[in-house]
């Protein structure tokens, strides 16, 4: 089946123009102006008076609606990827929490075979978004910083032990959070990479020289900058001076509880608008109301869309993609076109995806966002199909 797309403000080249898009199959076939189809196997969507965009990417997040990844069925995985897609995301990482090797290597088993299901030659990819790959968040971190991470299940670098994750998942762990001053790490970074696995470090308490030895090794973002990090200090930069001098990625959970508005200007002002990702974070309680919910071993209580463990941790988020894009733009007054990239582009960069999603391009995959005039998402394409 084939959609065109037509009368809409596509985002290409960082600027909106009045294009059609041919969607054929799961690529973005051809850009251009179109005639009505005249053949029945083609439909047509009207996108006047809406934007157009690559649809979003979220490294980095722990569920929603329901659905906590850490417990996760590969049921449940179509039940988040579709709440995703409707949110606007059109491609994510699980972020595994640190947990029992028995308990990551069910996770990583369930993920896998939500991917394989919807990966299956001739399959439409179902009806949610796609299931890029496995994000570990731990278990090689620090526990002074731990935050919502569960302090006995912590441990110090241990490749065989991530071999055998990575094993168990067919290569699909594609992403890891890591602490420089855990034993080992500074050691195994250029080892952890050379098994497909993107470094970021986070949770972390390193001081800058450490931090710079990861940064040399190989690593390639920040979990969550300024959360759960040591700060700058100008007598030791730390951590935090070391992620914002560098040229890594700086992740940023933009709900307006993680960062202050202020924060997230400060940290555009040092990295650039090329080097920043816009991630959710989100937990299980996204999309739904306060109450009670599980981050993977923890309780955790939702008030006012503020998700904490008892004793007042911040845990995670109840953000979702299109909110932070929302966000980005209040917080900074910046146009859309400058605040799409950290949802897209860099992320897409940052993975070495670009050549197939966060930009809008022929060949490309037809991940495809429609939003109305106030950058609500109305209609969300993955792989060419339209999201239900």
């Amino acid at each position: 089946m084939k959609t065109l797309i037509k009368n809409g403000q596509v985002y290409m080249n960082r600027h909106f123009e009045k294009k059609d898009l041919l969607l054929d199959d799961r690529r973005i076939a051809v850009i251009g102006d179109f005639p009505e189809p005249e053949d029945a196997d083609t439909a047509v969507y009207d996108a006047e008076g809406c934007y157009v965009t690559p649809g979003f990417i979220d490294v980095h997040t722990h569920g929603g609606f329901g659905v906590d990844v850490n417990a996760a069925t590969q049921e449940d995985y179509e039940k988040i990827g579709h709440f995703f897609a409707k949110e606007g995301t059109t491609s994510w990482h699980c972020s595994i929490l640190t947990d029992t090797e028995e308990q990551t290597d069910w996770c990583i088993k369930e993920a896998v075979k939500h991917h394989e299901a919807n990966t299956e030659a001739g399959q439409p990819h179902g009806n949610c978004a796609d299931l890029m790959g496995i994000h570990l968040e731990g278990p090689f971190l620090a526990s002074e910083y731990k935050g919502a991470m569960p302090e006995y299940l912590l441990r110090t670098a241990d490749m065989q032990l991530l071999k055998h994750y990575q094993e168990t998942a067919g290569g699909f762990i594609h992403y890891i959070t890591v602490s420089p001053e855990v034993a080992g790490i500074p050691e195994h970074v250029k080892d952890i990479t050379e098994m497909g696995i993107k470094v970021a470090i986070g949770h972390s308490g390193a001081d800058y020289a450490t931090s710079w030895k990861c940064i040399d090794a190989g690593a390639a973002a920040a979990t969550h900058t300024f959360n759960a990090m040591r700060l700058f200090h100008q007598h030791e930069p730390a951590i935090m001076g070391a992620v914002l001098e560098s040229d890594v990625y700086c992740e940023a959970i933009c709900d307006g509880r993680h960062l202050h508005p202020g924060s997230v200007r400060f940290l555009l002002k040092m990295k650039g608008y090329d080097r920043v990702i816009a991630i959710t974070d989100s937990i299980m309680a996204a999309g739904l109301p306060d109450g009670n919910y599980k981050l993977g071993v923890n309780d955790v209580i939702v008030e006012e869309g503020d998700a904490k463990l008892k004793d007042g941790t911040r845990a995670g988020s109840t953000l979702t993609t299109g909110q932070a894009f929302r966000n980005l733009m209040k917080f900074t007054g910046e146009s859309p076109e400058k605040i799409l990239p950290l949802l897209t582009e860099n992320p897409a960069t940052m993975l070495g995806l670009q050549n197939s999603i966060g930009f809008i391009g022929e060949g490309r995959d037809a991940d495809v966002l429609i939003m109305d005039s106030e950058f609500q998402i109305k209609d969300t394409f993955v792989k060419g199909r339209r999201i239900s």
